[in-house]
């Protein structure tokens, strides 16, 4: 079965499955959209076994056209960019989509309630790491959250600056660390900067609880979430400077970054701070 025969059987599936758009009629050019945005509206619930098989296989597929990155092909910042600090090789900036790379994790930007973003095709990370993970990965992050309402109530929402670790599923990296940026309304203050260090402290902790050496990094809080981006380089890459000083276990940290202006500042942050 090729890629068209799978993508045509999984609008058939996700269409049926479906209370709004079981008739839902896509122009060929917009199945891949059609297909994403049906991925991103669905509620989590089961689906057959053999249905989450061909998701799976059309999404490893897709993977594979993109092109995987792996840790060992991305550059530290000491050959990238001459730079000579302790933590010269520990480092890389990598500008691309982090759903390309086989990081041991990669970390999703997520929102509150924890589920990924229901927006269809939203620009965002977290919709674009769920879409390429799964179906499966909105039911993990659904049990954990039920798990916690259980124990918190039913409004228990994820608070923010904390970290999640879940199976990545179909994404080249083995999980994927949730975590909850704070949002800037107006001015920054202090409190939301020391968030902003709690999220980069909260995965880098995690990574280690869970024997990941690789940790990809998107830029948390900036984009949707209005973090003024330079700040949100400099807070991150401290940080993780910090705490890497402390912490042998962690052997790699991927900085990425979609934007040119974030390459600049990330290379132009890094050159002044390792």
């Amino acid at each position: 079965m090729d890629q068209d025969e799978r993508l045509d059987r999984l609008l058939r599936g996700f269409c049926e499955d479906s209370l709004d758009y079981k008739n839902l009629k896509v122009e060929k050019e917009e199945r891949r959209n059609a297909l994403r945005a049906l991925m991103n509206l669905r509620m989590p619930g089961p689906l057959p076994e053999k249905f989450l098989q061909l998701q799976d296989e059309f999404l490893r597929e897709e993977a594979r056209e993109k092109g995987i990155v792996t840790p060992e092909q991305i550059p530290s910042v000491k050959e990238q960019y001459g730079v000579f600090g302790r933590l010269a090789e520990r480092i890389s900036v990598w500008q691309g989509d982090i759903t390309r790379l086989a990081a041991d994790a990669v970390v999703n930007a997520a929102n509150s309630g924890m589920l990924g973003c229901f927006v269809p095709c939203h620009r965002c990370i977290d919709n674009a790491i769920h879409s390429a993970a799964g179906v499966q990965l909105r039911q993990e992050c659904f049990e954990l959250m039920e798990k916690k309402r259980k124990l918190y109530g039913a409004d228990y929402e994820e608070p923010t600056g904390g970290a999640e670790i879940t199976l990545a599923y179909n994404l080249p990296a083995n999980y994927v660390i949730h975590t909850v940026g704070p949002v800037v309304h107006g001015s920054l203050s202090r409190s939301l900067e020391q968030e902003l260090r709690n999220c980069y402290q909260s995965c880098l902790k995690c990574a280690s609880a869970h024997n990941i050496k690789s940790l990809a990094f998107c830029c948390i809080s900036t984009g949707e979430f209005h973090f003024p981006n330079e700040r949100a380089a400099e807070i991150a890459v401290k940080t993780t400077a910090a705490y890497l000083e402390e912490h042998a276990e962690i052997e790699k940290v991927i900085f990425n970054v979609y934007k040119d202006c974030d390459l600049e500042i990330y290379q132009s942050v890094i050159e002044q701070r390792i």
